[in-house]
């Protein structure tokens, strides 16, 4: 009796070390870690696959950068804004882009009188007009700059909706999304989804326009990558192809999925007592869609990358960086 109970203890133990070791980690599960907010929607497909190999973590996203700094960083793979990761990881020494994730989240909103805003007529919409942009000193505001300069349209940063007008260029003024309100006097807003819709659905407001249409003849913009640190790419292949196979499927499977069954898989892996960008009452079908999740490998995403870093550093030098080519990774290498 005593030597069948030794035996299946023994089974039951190497079962347990071959499911801990299975993905190459001897240490335990490899750290994915996803700003709150669209980039985390890119987690759904990989979360619903159940996999023992990865200990999936959504974060505040002012808290992301620590993840992938210090001398010992606690993200295996970690999923952050283009120009964050372009200064923080482009020599490509510790981390390397495994691919982009999300490509834009940002609409205009306006009250009907205002015409919706495309790439034949934002000259002729927008000068003169103020627009109230939620984050203007961050990638929204940087973007919209970029699309601006891409169309030659003078533009001018404001102090306040009460500051003089230019009348021959676009005004800017950076608002809280507090403020994106009819009655807060700007002609137009830009701003993020979820709480684009949520102003649509609680104000007089219409979406009055597409950044990423705007943006390079309609491809969108590469907005958030993720990247895997050196080492587990070094000493596990398999795992990195593993996870690159689960972001390829996260535009399908959001495609598919109720958003019900989208926010019972984010929520368990939110950081507790984070409040999330996504609810019951915001999170919907046309919510996910505007988000824009879908995966890019780094090789084919590489040109887009540059040229979007290229601009932001053109309408400010310090917002991003030029990366070397180390920072992509590639299958081959």
């Amino acid at each position: 009796m005593k030597k069948t109970v030794f035996l299946l203890a023994a089974v039951l133990c190497g079962a347990l070390t071959i499911g801990a070791t299975a993905c190459g980690n001897t240490e335990g599960k490899y750290t994915v870690y996803a700003p709150d907010g669209a980039p985390a929607l890119a987690l759904a497909y990989a979360i619903s696959q159940k996999d023992d190999c990865f200990d999936y973590r959504i974060i505040d996203s002012a808290l992301i950068h620590v993840q992938v700094t210090g001398r010992n960083p606690q993200a295996d793979f970690c999923i952050l804004p283009v120009n964050l990761a372009s200064k923080l990881l482009g020599n490509g020494d510790s981390y390397q882009m495994l691919g982009t994730v999300t490509n834009g989240n940002l609409y205009f909103l306006a009250t009907q009188e205002q015409p919706t805003i495309t790439s034949e007529n934002i000259e002729s919409s927008l000068i003169g007009k103020t627009v109230g942009v939620v984050q203007l000193p961050n990638v929204p505001g940087l973007t919209l700059q970029a699309v601006l300069g891409d169309h030659n349209i003078p533009y001018k940063i404001i102090n306040g909706i009460q500051s003089e007008k230019d009348e021959s260029a676009v005004n800017l003024l950076a608002v809280d999304a507090a403020n994106v309100t009819p009655v807060y006097g700007c002609d137009y807003y830009l701003c993020p989804e979820p709480a684009a819709t949520t102003k649509i659905n609680k104000t007089n407001f219409e979406r009055a326009g597409d950044l990423q249409q705007l943006y390079q003849a309609g491809t969108g913009y590469p907005q958030a990558v993720l990247v895997a640190k050196k080492s587990v790419i070094e000493s596990d292949r398999a795992a990195v192809k593993q996870i690159i196979s689960y972001m390829k499927e996260s535009r399908s499977y959001l495609a598919s999925v109720q958003p019900t069954t989208v926010l019972s898989l984010l929520d368990p892996v939110r950081t507790e007592g984070l409040t999330s960008s996504f609810d019951a009452n915001n999170l919907t079908d046309e919510v996910i869609a505007n988000c824009s999740v879908a995966f890019t490998p780094a090789e084919q995403a590489k040109q887009n990358v540059d040229l979007f870093l290229e601009k932001l550093i053109a309408v400010n030098a310090s917002s991003a960086s030029t990366v070397l080519e180390a920072f992509y990774y590639t299958d081959t290498q």
